[in-house]
């Protein structure tokens, strides 16, 4: 990015003034044509200031669209093909964190950050975090001191004030979690005036955080539909601020602040120290209390928000069972539903932007997202791209009775490495034999040849590691079914929080405290008993006794869940970072699965895939990442910490 931080946060107040400050408005509120023009229109009744604010709501990134493809997941749970390596993720494999930067890739492939930090683009792939977070956290600071302008209701009021506040603390923490501790710009600072206040440490920050998240949690609705406020938008309120978002960042915010990197700093070693279990009890008892409140809104049926239903006709297809009102599949993908954003009930905060590219809506979907997943060969797919799981990260998925894979009580057999896993295997992760096509294809296309040496195994446009995924788009989105075609309207969306993560953050921040069957105080259910919502929803086998009595082990298992649950979702790196894992040998090395097929290709036509019988199963090593301490903070651009003392660097960089 060009501009410094200094420059960006005096941009709003001077776009403001010059009446250069268009919104995004127009499409859920009238806004008088003089706001744009005159500060004092601009914050005079709720129309208006509501129009100033969804221009913020316009800033936030969809980080899985970006250029023609893009790179989310950064952590050990993904590995691409060569053609690939300018993306992100790769830089990240190989140490060089400078990479976030815009003009350092050459491609405008990662989300966190662009040349432009124009709020005005419709342009989805133009939205960055890192420039539009100072210019929104400007915005904030000019609209709460300029609340004495509003003349309305306390509704409207508190409505306004507290979609400031939340969004004050959330480009602020967004932030932290890859660069650490920032100062906190809580005032409008002048033009011409570079700001003074100190970095502080991610505690300190995330404290600062918490206490707007509060402010924003007390003053929002659960559902702007059913305020008097909100029915003058009925119907378009699905992504606006309100109290559960507020309760999700509030929780979280301090999860992250008690959190083993943030409680005792980057180190390696911290498995074999024990330090990767050591947590800030008060802070994580404050985040338990936090999304205790949510959760007992949530249960007791006070909100819009629940769980989406795993059931499922076919679950190779994401076909959904008939009886089923919602479904898993619909958190991340939509079509043939008039290009709506997907979500189900689950969704707690979106991106919600249209994917707007050359040709018009959903363009970035079709191809440029839909298609990163598959083999090009089969698939006709974008650019030589293809994204794909590692095969350690794949061990993760358990067995159907709930155990991890390397338990002595689990049942893994290496000769049936398919067989009897935990149902959300199926649903995320492409293997051996799987019915890739389902139109007319030769049978060495239709059903994946995922062993060593077959077709679907090709290092430069299919698979290095043995698995495909297809969590988040279906893989009949290939050349031959389809079914990701402009007619068809699809829509994709990774959720930046979701209810299941609430649970599993709610599950760790009662067990850091106090153990597997500590709860908060606002709300009934143990740590062990939070996980088990998330797998009786899917039909895995329940947190086993041996876990529930031992803090360590539950940890663990409860980091496994999140693996599991929120696979592909770009929370890994954030994750293993935050939990003093970043380093360790365990989680830097990506490796495959390589295996003989025993069975024919009539097995597969008339069998479950998962029922395939293989020889000489074994893990072999693709690429070790060599991360230091330095590696758990991205570094802070150069030109920003040269602004004044107190903006100090990342260490190590």
């Amino acid at each position: 990015m060009k501009f410094k931080i200094s420059a960006i946060l005096t941009c709003a107040a001077m776009a403001l003034a010059s009446g250069t400050l268009l919104t995004s408005c127009e499409d859920y509120l009238d806004k008088n044509p003089d706001s744009t023009v005159d500060p004092e229109a601009a914050f005079k009744d709720f129309t208006n200031f509501q129009g100033y604010i969804e221009e913020i709501y316009n800033c936030v990134p969809n980080k899985n669209v970006h250029y023609w493809t893009a790179t989310w997941n950064l952590g050990d749970d993904e590995w691409t093909v060569p053609n690939a390596n300018w993306h992100m993720l790769h830089q990240v494999d190989l140490g060089d964190f400078w990479k976030w930067q815009d003009g350092s890739l050459g491609q405008n492939g990662f989300w966190f950050d662009k040349s432009s930090v124009d709020p005005r683009n419709t342009n989805t792939d133009a939205h960055a975090l890192y420039g539009h977070a100072w210019y929104c956290i400007r915005k904030c600071n000019l609209g709460l001191e300029n609340m004495d302008k509003l003349t309305g209701n306390d509704e409207e009021r508190r409505f306004i004030k507290g979609q400031l506040h939340f969004w004050r603390a959330w480009w602020h923490f967004e932030m932290m979690q890859f660069l650490g501790g920032l100062p906190y710009i809580d005032r409008t600072i002048p033009a011409g005036e570079s700001p003074t206040e100190p970095r502080l440490s991610f505690q300190e920050a995330a404290e600062k955080c918490a206490a707007d998240f509060r402010i924003a949690a007390d003053l929002l609705p659960i559902n702007w539909d059913e305020t008097e406020t909100g029915r003058k938008t009925l119907g378009h309120n699905d992504f606006r601020l309100n109290k559960i978002m507020a309760l999700g960042y509030l929780g979280k915010s301090l999860l992250w602040a008690g959190s083993p990197l943030m409680e005792n700093g980057p180190q390696t070693g911290a498995s074999q120290t024990g330090m990767t279990y050591k947590y800030n009890a008060d802070f994580c008892t404050r985040a338990g209390k936090a999304f205790g409140e949510l959760l007992t809104l949530v249960e007791s049926g006070q909100t819009q928000y629940a769980l989406a239903q795993f059931e499922y006709k076919n679950i190779y297809d994401h076909e959904k069972d008939p009886s089923a009102t919602t479904c898993y599949s619909d958190i991340w993908w939509s079509f043939r539903n008039q290009g709506k954003v997907p979500g189900s009930t689950e969704s707690i905060f979106r991106a919600g932007n249209l994917t707007w590219g050359n040709g018009g809506p959903n363009s970035f979907i079709r191809y440029n997202y839909s298609r990163t997943f598959c083999p090009n060969t089969i698939s006709g797919g974008c650019d030589l791209i293809v994204h794909h799981p590692t095969a350690n990260y794949v061990e993760n998925y358990g067995m159907a009775n709930g155990l991890p894979l390397d338990d002595p009580d689990a049942n893994w057999d290496k000769t049936h490495p398919f067989k009897d896993r935990d149902p959300r295997f199926y649903h995320d992760i492409i293997f051996d034999g799987f019915k890739f096509i389902n139109g007319a294809a030769p049978d060495e296309k239709k059903y994946c040849q995922l062993y060593t040496g077959g077709l679907y195994r090709d290092v430069t446009s299919a698979s290095s590691t043995g698995y495909l995924m297809h969590k988040l788009v279906p893989h009949t989105c290939n050349e031959t079914d389809n079914t990701d075609t402009y007619g068809d309207n699809p829509n994709a969306d990774i959720p930046y929080m979701r209810l299941a993560d609430i649970y599993l953050m709610y599950a760790e921040a009662v067990a850091a405290a106090g153990g597997p069957g500590s709860k908060s105080d606002n709300f009934t259910r143990t740590a062990w008993q939070a996980v088990d919502v998330i797998r009786n929803r899917c039909g895995a086998g329940l947190v086993h006794d041996k876990f529930k009595g031992n803090r360590e082990r539950f940890l663990d298992e409860v980091r496994r869940e999140r693996a599991v649950e929120l696979a592909f979702e770009g929370l890994r790196f954030n994750d293993l970072q935050r939990w003093l894992l970043l380093t360790e040998p365990k989680y830097t090395l990506k490796t495959s699965h390589e295996f003989t097929r025993v069975e024919d290709i009539d097995f597969f036509k008339n069998n479950d895939p998962a029922e395939a019988r293989v020889a000489d199963f074994r893990s072999e090593p693709l690429f070790q990442r060599a991360f230091t301490t330095k590696h758990y903070w991205f570094p802070l651009k150069k030109a920003d910490t040269q602004m004044y003392e107190g903006f100090e660097q990342n260490p190590g960089w």
